[in-house]
């Protein structure tokens, strides 16, 4: 279980809420991480992610759950070099609702939905697998 009550976890939280998406990190079949932004919520002590069903990412998940995930800097230059680092275990979650079903994801994505001039419908059906990554490890610095 993560410490989010002391100073850097209460500050890491606040990127849980606000953060539009966050970068993961998976490790392919040579050994070499593949990082990628996407679109999360913070549900149930995890990450929520939903992938499309051909992504390499769900391929390297199978084999090395082990991921890692870790937020933009702020500003143009990393001027407030707050850095935030992540790292656990994912896991396909079969029994996830569909994106679309999920009010707290829809909220979220509601204005990256419109700029790609899709719906919650035409989003589900494409990205229909569930992803949860357990975070074991939070480190970083501000």
């Amino acid at each position: 279980m993560l410490d989010w009550n002391n100073k850097f976890g209460r500050v890491a939280k606040k990127h849980l809420k606000n953060e539009y998406f966050v970068w993961l990190s998976t490790v392919d079949s040579t050994g070499t991480p593949q990082p990628r932004p996407v679109w999360f919520i913070w549900e149930n002590d995890s990450f929520l992610v939903f992938s499309q069903a051909k992504a390499h990412k769900l391929k390297h998940i199978r084999k090395n759950p082990q991921v890692a995930l870790h937020f933009n800097t702020e500003g143009q230059k990393g001027e407030k070099r707050l850095i935030v680092f992540l790292t656990g275990k994912a896991t396909i979650d079969k029994k996830c609702p569909p994106a679309n079903k999920n009010r707290a994801y829809l909220r979220k994505s509601k204005t990256g939905v419109i700029d790609l001039n899709s719906t919650p419908e035409q989003l589900s059906g494409e990205y229909l697998v569930a992803i949860r990554i357990a975070p074991a490890k939070l480190r970083g610095w501000e």
